[in-house]
């Protein structure tokens, strides 16, 4: 960890912190919401020791990386998120034609685009946690997810903009992270008006055993400094997104990939996802899917869970191009 270097790099219109390990073929690790580069700790140094130049940067928003418009979701759109990482690939190594990509959770959802977008740019896809979702021509993600849910649901929940974050406020950065990333229901997540984090049960030990006191305080800094306004942006500019990827309905992902997700994942447990996962209709519109890991007594943050199980499939599957 120690060996890992930081730097800013200016990318579409932004800083963007990256953190780097490793000389070799680039890995770009894209991390999902509420984390960090830190939630890759443990895959960066498994791949740099294996021949592998292991690049994760903060997102738009997140961590290190400055230069985007908290008050406009505008600028949070799939395009923003996608356009950055182009102009990261490009201003670290411009010579490289493509890259392998390793994603979860929202970082799942941008390696997706990226893979519609710009199939030219990534060689191989190891995506965690959020499978392909293709696009419902006749409502936006939002409102399925409201008429699935209901209201309380915490992506409808986080549209009005300074809403949740004052529902937040009062329990501070590191109350709310913990609440988060030590949630291992396979039930989604509701925020009644009103009753914050409260709404959500505690995780059953004090801290899961796979993130110590020390780790979480590292996440707990950087969201003390950023807020989570830019996170939470992801979700308020996803009927946006909606409206502009109108051309890609019925696109396919031609990239070769392999999807990993753990049981107890909440987003495996969406009604309908287990079906379309497992009985064709993800290989439909991913036709270059090899391979699809349920990972056993996981949850939703599998990569930091579940490291050493995680390490080896990546390495597995990355070291067959």
């Amino acid at each position: 960890m120690e060996k890992i270097e930081h730097k800013i790099v200016a990318v579409n219109g932004i800083n963007m912190h990256v953190a780097e390990l490793g000389q070799g073929p680039i890995v770009l690790f894209i991390h999902g919401f509420p984390e960090l580069w830190y939630s890759w700790r443990h895959q960066m140094v498994y791949l740099a020791e294996r021949g592998y130049r292991a690049v994760a940067p903060d997102l738009r928003g997140y961590g290190d990386t400055t230069g985007a418009p908290l008050n406009e979701p505008s600028k949070f759109s799939i395009f923003h998120l996608v356009g950055d990482l182009v102009a990261l690939l490009e201003a670290i190594d411009p010579n490289e034609d493509n890259v392998f990509v390793v994603a979860h959770d929202w970082g799942a959802i941008i390696a997706w685009h990226l893979c519609l977008f710009r199939p030219d740019k990534v060689k191989a896809l190891a995506n965690l946690s959020v499978h392909f979702s293709p696009r419902n021509p006749h409502m936006n993600l939002v409102e399925g997810f409201k008429a699935l849910y209901g209201e309380d649901h915490y992506i409808p929940r986080f549209q009005v903009p300074g809403e949740i974050e004052a529902e937040f406020a009062p329990y501070g950065a590191k109350a709310v992270l913990k609440k988060f990333l030590t949630y291992r229901d396979p039930a989604p997540f509701y925020f009644p008006k009103g009753r914050g984090l409260d709404a959500i049960p505690d995780a059953p030990a004090a801290l899961s055993s796979w993130l110590s006191e020390e780790e979480l305080d590292y996440y707990a800094s950087k969201f003390e400094k950023t807020g989570f306004s830019s996170a939470v942006n992801y979700y308020r500019a996803l009927p946006l997104d909606w409206e502009l990827t109108a051309p890609w309905t019925g696109a396919q992902v031609k990239v070769p990939t392999k999807f990993i997700v753990g049981e107890f994942d909440l987003v495996y447990h969406i009604p309908g996802a287990k079906e379309y996962i497992h009985l064709g209709g993800f290989k439909k519109d991913v036709p270059l899917l090899e391979e699809v890991v349920v990972v056993e007594c996981a949850a939703h943050f599998v990569n930091q869970e579940k490291p050493d199980e995680i390490n080896k499939h990546i390495y597995d599957f990355i070291q067959k191009f």
